[in-house]
């Protein structure tokens, strides 16, 4: 798959130096592998979810959420965000988007 983009990950590791090693072992992976739906994905990310269109990943044991519009069809990644769980349980990452 392809990443689009790194930078959101170094902004947010920056800020949270713990996030880096989890949210680099999840970039590597999508790199690697060609997912090609929802259910081959969710057999490498057993906790990502489906959400008002969006994939959400549970990152660094539940720690952060990375959000990311997953386009299958042509094996591209778009990050949408990066969070820690308490800012994702605001859901001002849902309101963002309309």
């Amino acid at each position: 798959m392809h990443v689009i983009a790194k930078p959101v990950l170094v902004k947010f590791w920056t800020k949270y130096p713990d996030a880096e090693k989890p949210l680099m072992v999840w970039f590597r992976t999508m790199k690697k592998e060609n997912f090609q739906d929802f259910i081959h994905l969710k057999q490498t990310f057993s906790t990502a979810d489906y959400v008002d269109g969006l994939t959400v990943f549970d990152i660094g044991g539940n720690k952060y959420r990375l959000i990311a519009s997953i386009h299958y069809n042509v094996g591209q990644v778009f990050i949408r965000n990066v969070l820690t769980h308490a800012e994702y349980d605001h859901n001002n990452w849902k309101r963002k988007r309309q």
